[in-house]
């Protein structure tokens, strides 16, 4: 992943000179060409949600480098987007339900949104009200918007360790912050035959891919080595802002 990142970072800091779109397309392209999006689906995707809408002012928004967003959050890098929508795609068709935890700036929810279309329901959780509110104003400027006015797209003020009981259960659970443990709730609320992508552990954190079978028994599995921000309570993320 680091040799990624230091081509993005010398790609798009010294070479492209195009506008937004392109330079999203081209985000896209990379993340394709090094085998982190591997299927049609999660480029078209990628492609229609703009990542520069959803990166504060100011940021290289297209570089493979997770960025501050403010409240002590950050948004992922792309290739970790690109990872988790690789995940869960098979969890994401038309008219499912997805819950994105730790939703922050709402770029990933937007993508979830669109793969589940109007007839699915894309629910994004965050405790901090300021980034619910710029979330949904970022949205409203993407290719998900419509999805927001029709509501079947929707971002929540909450503590995202209890989830979203009120649209469980879900076939698609994203979690953006790294917990101690799985928390109960998310298990509880993930549907039998879906999936759960969530960050693991403190000091050292795995991508935890949760499978809840038809019988509802869990099985877990490590995708990778990851380092997130820690999902907390607001007022320990908020401690020293």
């Amino acid at each position: 992943m680091e040799v990624l990142r230091l081509l993005f970072n010398r790609f798009f800091g010294h070479f492209w000179t195009s506008g937004p779109s392109d330079k999203n397309k081209a985000m896209v392209e990379y993340l394709q060409q090094y085998g982190i999006i591997k299927s049609k689906k999660v480029a078209e995707v990628m492609e229609a949600i703009d990542r520069g809408l959803f990166v504060p002012a100011g940021n290289p928004p297209y570089v493979d480098s997770p960025m501050q967003i403010g409240y002590n959050a950050t948004i992922s890098a792309p290739h970790m987007h690109a990872t988790c929508l690789e995940l869960l795609k098979e969890h994401l068709q038309p008219g499912m339900h997805a819950l994105d935890v730790g939703s922050g700036t709402g770029y990933l929810t937007a993508c979830f949104a669109m793969m589940v279309g109007p007839e699915g329901r894309a629910v994004g959780v965050e405790h901090i009200p300021e980034l619910v509110t710029s979330s949904i104003e970022n949205i409203k400027k993407s290719a998900a918007a419509s999805l927001l006015k029709e509501g079947s797209l929707s971002v929540h003020v909450t503590d995202g360790r209890l989830g979203w009981p009120e649209l469980a259960p879900y076939d698609a659970i994203h979690v953006g912050a790294a917990a101690p443990e799985i928390p109960q709730p998310l298990v509880e609320q993930l549907k039998p035959g879906g999936r759960m992508v969530i960050p693991v552990g403190t000091l050292f954190q795995d991508l935890k891919v949760v499978d809840k079978k038809l019988d509802g028994s869990i099985n877990v599995r490590s995708e990778t080595s990851v380092r997130y921000v820690p999902l907390t309570s607001r007022a320990a993320q908020l401690h020293n802002y």
